[in-house]
């Protein structure tokens, strides 16, 4: 890692959480991210597009180093949250974790409770002193996802027991009981039908207020609706990168342009 840090000049220090630079990320011998430099602004929802494969989920997982779990997997350049190297050897990638969410393609809660689902998280982390505190969390963190009303009767029941769109705010709820600062997704609406997916997207608009948003979507629709910072990735390069209204009305790569207009993907 390099020890000098420059951030592009063009973007207001004070709102950029997520900086990378130079990031390059091998699966054994293939080249699945190549040179990837991007400031993430806080309380924004950022939307990485590009047709599959093509490595925004691969660059989304180097932000809470869940590659670090594949053997295989090497990444290497710069990602710093509020300037910190999340890389360096002294950060405790359990840690970091608490502080970036990850809500998934499909959704995962536990095979608990749903009070345990959204209480894990603190539990593991010592967030609670006492059950007071850790039920005061949970209903914060149900509130924050939208679901309170929905399942405060019943917190007893298998989180499993819900519907699929009630899985996925559960699992936002998990998500963001730990109080993180950035919140990924992964495609967090794929297996939703289109009433959850519409309930979901006005929940991740409701979550910019307080958190930086990364979201990765297969659905142009959906990044136009949610996120107001566009990434286009292609054959692991970062091709364009800006606001979403431009990125989708006047690009400025053609690669981009083919892409929206349906030519590739």
């Amino acid at each position: 890692m390099k020890d000098t840090f420059i951030a592009e000049k063009d973007v207001d220090q004070k709102t950029v959480k997520i900086a990378a630079r130079d990031v390059q990320v091998w699966y054994g011998d293939n080249h699945a991210i190549k040179d990837v430099n991007v400031d993430i602004e806080d309380k924004t929802v950022t939307a990485f597009i590009g047709p599959s494969g093509c490595g925004k989920s691969t660059f989304l997982r180097c932000i809470n180093r869940m590659n670090d779990t594949i053997d295989i997997c090497r990444v290497t350049g710069d990602i710093r949250i509020d300037g910190e190297d999340i890389y360096d050897r002294k950060v405790d990638p359990v840690q970091l974790r608490a502080k970036v969410g990850m809500v998934f393609q499909k959704p995962n809660p536990f095979p608990k409770s749903i009070y345990d689902n959204v209480a894990y998280g603190p539990r593991i982390h010592g967030l609670s002193r006492n059950k007071a505190e850790l039920d005061e969390i949970v209903e914060r963190a149900l509130k924050r996802a939208a679901i309170w009303n929905e399942v405060k009767d019943r917190l007893t029941a298998p989180g499993t027991g819900l519907s699929g769109g009630q899985q996925q705010r559960l699992c936002i709820a998990r998500a963001v009981a730990t109080e993180p600062e950035v919140l990924l997704m992964d495609e967090p609406c794929s297996a939703l039908d289109p009433i959850a997916t519409a309930q979901v997207e006005e929940l991740i608009d409701e979550l910019r207020q307080n958190y930086s948003v990364v979201i990765v979507t297969h659905s142009m629709q959906q990044a136009a609706r949610v996120s107001q910072k566009t990434a286009f990735f292609h054959l692991g390069h970062l091709v364009e990168f800006g606001e979403t209204d431009k990125i989708f009305t006047a690009p400025e790569d053609e690669r981009t342009e083919s892409y929206i207009t349906g030519r590739i993907g």
